[in-house]
């Protein structure tokens, strides 16, 4: 078990950007940024594996950016562009079942050490 840290959640107007991280990055694994609004299913955000491959969703592609810091041994989200529809608690996670295949589906059920989370407000 790992206990894994997010921070840089806060309340930004539309168009403003966030920096989220998370800690301890674990290289060898793929870790994944994750969100949940309320009364919504948590739904996967970007993943990237241990040889550096991102995925992202249709709905944050091209405004997020996942990275590994390994500077601080960290995994962060760039959050760029950021709209009321991304309000939500974003966490980070691990893959925990699953090949490389599951790591681009970025399906929760897939993942564990889940950290407590980090609010993101977007106001319009």
């Amino acid at each position: 078990q790992v206990h894994l840290v997010e921070s840089g959640g806060g309340s930004v107007q539309a168009g403003g950007s966030l920096r989220l991280s998370c800690a301890p990055s674990l290289s060898t694994y793929c870790m994944g940024w994750f969100r949940q609004a309320p009364g919504k299913e948590r739904e996967g955000v970007a993943t990237i594996n241990s040889v550096d491959i991102t995925t992202y969703s249709d709905s944050v592609k091209g405004r997020f950016t996942i990275s590994k810091n390994n500077a601080k041994s960290a995994l962060d989200l760039q959050m760029d562009r950021l709209a009321p529809e991304d309000t939500a608690v974003y966490y980070c996670a691990t893959q925990e079942r699953g090949g490389w295949h599951a790591c681009m589906q970025m399906n929760a059920g897939d993942f564990g050490n889940w950290g407590q989370g980090t609010q993101v407000t977007v106001s319009s």
